[in-house]
């Protein structure tokens, strides 16, 4: 325990759950009330949808007092605490707006015994692609809650994960790493991270990103799934041969790469001198590191 925070308590007489989300299908933020709070709102949300209000917010408009109405009629809020209810609805907008947020939940939202709303309990999830804006949100942020592989990952602008499995996986682009770590789980593996290394790897990024893998004495295999876009082949073979170099690797590696440079960065690993399993498909790539690592 590193830090403990101390509450009056509260009076509570009702709870209810209020969030704004955006919502990509209509590209509005979505306000998503209920007057089961307090509760797993997935569960409430399974078994009684009913209970589940949603109103979309014009972006041009912004909150208006008829979508306050819509909303605390939905969830049964009391005549006498509606405009409490609308006031912060529309400050929770506001600040959503403002700290360029993809989430902002309250739950649980309290009304007292003499009708005043109060918000006990509160969930932040910012657009990690607007933090620059945004210093004081920074500055905020616990490095001690974090894994410290996450935290490590994150200081060479590496997206990475960590799993439970055995099977290091070193990807550029989100999509294809998940593909990949599907593909492990399909031919029986485990994943033992996510890592997306991004379309603008360097040798000394994708040295740093085995690393990052190796630290985890999990792993037993690492599979190397590269699409060659804008990211070169030949560039990731580098770094490939760098990082095993550096790390000394001691389990096995198989690498699969398509795209430009392809036969130049097949040609480079093949004349290494080191123990890289090579690979032409996802499935004989995934096939190949399960067997490794058994």
């Amino acid at each position: 325990m590193r830090r403990l925070y101390i509450e009056d308590g509260a009076d509570i007489q009702k709870e209810y759950y209020l969030s704004a989300v955006t919502d990509r299908a209509t590209q509005k933020v979505a306000f998503i009330a209920s007057s089961e709070g307090g509760m797993d709102i997935e569960e409430v949300a399974h078994s009684t949808p009913e209970k589940i209000i949603t109103v979309f917010v014009d972006p041009l408009v912004g909150f208006t007092q008829a979508n306050g109405e819509e909303l605390g009629k939905g969830i049964g809020m009391p005549a006498d605490s509606m405009a409490q209810f609308i006031d912060i609805c529309q400050k929770l907008y506001k600040c959503y707006m403002d700290t360029d947020a993809s989430l902002v939940e309250i739950n649980p939202l309290n009304r007292d015994s003499k009708g005043n709303i109060i918000a006990l309990d509160a969930k932040f999830n910012f657009d990690s692609n607007a933090l620059f804006r945004h210093p004081e949100i920074v500055a905020l942020r616990d490095l001690d809650e974090e894994d410290p592989a996450e935290v490590e990952a994150s200081k060479f602008d590496l997206a990475y994960i960590s799993l439970d499995g055995n099977i290091g996986c070193l990807v550029n682009g989100a999509g294809l790493a998940m593909a990949t770590m599907d593909t492990i789980k399909l031919f029986g593996g485990e994943p033992a991270n996510f890592l997306d290394v991004g379309g603008g790897a360097t040798p000394e990024k994708v040295t740093e990103a085995f690393k990052i893998m190796l630290k985890n004495p999990k792993v037993k295999g690492i599979l190397v799934n590269i699409f060659g876009g804008i990211m070169k082949c030949d560039t990731i073979a580098t770094g490939v041969i760098t990082a095993c170099k550096a790390v000394n690797l001691q389990v096995p590696l198989v690498v699969r790469m398509k795209g430009t440079n392809e036969e130049l960065g097949k040609k480079m690993l093949a004349e290494s001198g080191l123990p890289i399993i090579s690979a032409d498909t996802m499935a004989e790539a995934a096939t190949k590191i399960v067997a490794a690592v058994k």
